[in-house]
């Protein structure tokens, strides 16, 4: 099978696609605005501790104070139990309301829920994971030879830093013990880090960061079993690089930078995958189809037979229906990264040895999957049962936000997906015309987004396609409405571009003070900002403003009267 890690570098927004003989399996987004915190160690304070629950909350500086179970904070009380050697059982032995206390996140803040947390804390590195407050010896589970097994955790045992743990990491396999000491030795040095900044902050306050996406794909997923990495972009080309260097230096020959022909995503027939990820209802090639439906407590997947009628009799053709779902299914849960309880509706097989083939192919199936899911197989009622763990949102949910019309019976794209996606479509179309500008038409929640704080992105941009570039904010556009409303010169498409002009008396009402300047009040003109002086005090007031100043994302205007 062949294996590729292709990596869209885009601007403030980084995705990467796993693909297993060119079909999309995983998909990893990054974004500048959304940064993920699972890995992040945090010296937080408790807030709550709620004996019913058998928890507590404890604040670390995010929006949603972090949630700590009990049998997650044992390592705050001698190591999980009292004096006389019995197993503490509650919360309130262990926490105190106000405690410092230094944890780690293992999964995302997901809808209302906040942070999950832990005490016993783990630090990743490329062939180990340090474990700095548990006394232990693990090796990965994916290593099956015996022998390597042995000889793997007996270096772990001669080279762990003294009441310390160590798990050794898949892609150590068959690696030397100055290699895994090496790595050793880099994590100790995190450790120590982290220490050090524990003494001096005061809670909340983040003491560790896991890397950005790229290191944490060269360390957790470049392995030796993927034939390419690919990234469309320079800079990050020549990072991967310089960080094989020091990981894994013989895998550089199968680095490639992407440089010609269509945006790499579309090349590679990624952007179309992605569009069908975030479908309801999911083709088989047989002709049949998945159903796959979200609420709260678990995620259903239905199969259905469709347009397929088969060639022989109608068991064979539920077989055949039901093994390339199964198929499917696991590529499913990869890819839209859906975790908790999953349940499967087969179409129903009257033979027990169809059943048997069926969940056969499923488990072979799962077994690429590196998040820990199990199947539990049929239950009384004919359904499959699977629990897959779950970290972070599914990719439906993060790349979609939730309509605010329908308030969650349909879903829009978010306006961040649909700015990186317009942006993506401006370069596209930059590539393809020898026009000096370009003017593009979106919902002004998403223009704000592709303009930047002080026109920054914008500038990127621009720089990026030699284009001079002009976003227009359309109030009555939906979210998700793009529109190319002139490419020309610069004269040409300024003209169609700026809704106002100097000198130009217009009446319009304040929204609000200027955020860096609250002296000044703002209005807007088809979304198009005018910063009005002196206006600050006037939200909500009727003006006639005179147009002084004209810019390509805002103007500068002046009071003249009362409307």
């Amino acid at each position: 099978m062949k294996k590729e890690i292709v990596v869209n570098a885009g601007l403030g927004e980084t995705r990467a696609a796993l693909l297993e003989d060119r079909r999309l399996v995983e998909l990893f987004v990054e974004r500048q605005e959304d940064q993920r915190v699972v890995g992040n160690i945090y010296k937080g304070r408790v807030e709550n501790v709620l004996p019913g629950m058998q928890a507590a909350f404890v604040n670390i500086g995010l929006e949603r104070n972090a949630f700590l179970y009990v049998d997650d904070a044992l390592a705050y009380k001698n190591g999980s139990e009292n004096g006389d050697g019995h197993h503490v059982h509650s919360i309130k032995d262990i926490l105190k309301e106000g405690q410092h206390i230094i944890v780690q996140v293992t999964k995302e803040p997901i809808g209302t829920k906040g942070a999950r947390v832990v005490t016993h804390l783990t630090i990743p590195g490329r062939y180990l994971v340090l474990m700095p407050t548990v006394d232990y010896i693990g090796v990965s589970r994916r290593i099956v030879n015996e022998r390597e097994r042995n000889r793997l955790k007996a270096i772990a045992k001669r080279i762990r830093p003294k009441g310390m743990g160590l798990i050794v990491r898949t892609v150590a396999e068959g690696k030397s013990e100055e290699d895994l000491v090496q790595d050793c030795r880099f994590l100790l040095g995190i450790w120590e880090k982290i220490q050090q900044r524990a003494r001096r902050a005061s809670p909340p306050a983040l003491l560790y960061k896991d890397y950005d996406l790229i290191y944490r794909l060269v360390r957790d997923v470049f392995t030796s079993d993927i034939d390419k990495f690919v990234v469309d972009s320079e800079v990050e080309y020549q990072k991967t690089l310089e960080l094989l260097d020091h990981i894994s230096p013989h895998l550089k020959n199968r680095v490639y930078l992407y440089h010609e022909g269509p945006p790499i995503f579309d090349s590679y027939g990624i952007e179309q995958e992605i569009e069908r990820a975030l479908q309801r209802k999911v083709w088989l090639e047989c002709g049949g189809y998945l159903v796959i439906d979200h609420t709260e407590a678990l995620t259903s997947i239905d199969v259905n037979t469709g347009r397929f009628i088969g060639t022989t009799n109608l068991a064979d053709t539920v077989l055949k229906t039901n093994l390339e779902a199964a198929t499917e299914i696991a590529r499913q849960l990869r890819l839209r990264d859906i975790g908790g309880i999953i349940i499967v509706d087969f179409i129903d097989m009257e033979s027990k040895e169809h059943e048997k083939m069926v969940l056969e192919r499923l488990e072979r199936e799962i077994r690429r999957d590196k998040t820990r899911t199990h199947v539990l197989g049929f239950t009384s009622l004919g359904l499959v049962e699977i629990t897959r763990k779950k970290v972070k949102q599914d990719i439906g949910d993060f790349l979609h936000k939730t309509c605010p019309v329908c308030e969650g019976s349909g879903k829009v794209l978010s306006e961040a997906t649909v700015a990186h996606r317009t942006q993506r479509q401006i370069k596209k179309l930059a590539r393809e015309t020898d026009a000096e500008a370009i003017l593009v038409a979106v919902n002004p929640a998403v223009a704000a987004i592709i303009i930047g704080a002080g026109g920054s992105s914008l500038r990127a941009l621009e720089e990026l396609t030699g284009k001079t570039i002009y976003i227009k904010g359309q109030e009555d556009y939906a979210i998700d409405q793009v529109n190319v409303l002139a490419v020309g010169t610069k004269e040409e498409v300024e003209a169609k571009a700026l809704p106002v002009r100097q000198g130009q008396v217009l009446d319009m009402e304040v929204e609000e003070p200027h955020v860096s300047n609250p002296r000044d009040g703002i209005a807007r003109v088809h979304g198009y900002v005018i910063d009005i002086e002196g206006a600050g005090r006037m939200v909500g007031q009727k003006l006639k403003v005179e147009i002084t100043k004209v810019f390509r994302t805002y103007a500068k205007g002046r009071v003249r009267s009362r409307a």
